[in-house]
């Protein structure tokens, strides 16, 4: 069972913000609307459970290390 959503909280309570980047399915969006009612358990699963983390050339290992920290304390 996916615990995206109080992840998420949990990093946002945290000080470290975090996104959905993708909130609908590929194969779910108007760009592929042939495709849009067909069922691609694997993809669906994927985009329930996928959270993007702080991602860039700038931070300091010490950001690093703390997004690490919070996380491995998830649920602990």
């Amino acid at each position: 069972m996916s615990k995206r959503n109080e992840l998420q909280q949990y990093m946002n309570d945290n000080g470290v913000q975090t996104l959905i980047h993708y909130p609908i399915p590929p194969h779910k969006q108007n760009a592929y609307k042939e495709f849009n009612t067909l069922s691609f358990p694997i993809t669906e699963q994927i985009h329930d459970e996928a959270l993007s983390l702080p991602l860039s050339p700038v931070m300091s290992d010490e950001e690093i290390q703390l997004v690490i920290k919070i996380i491995n304390q998830f649920n602990d």
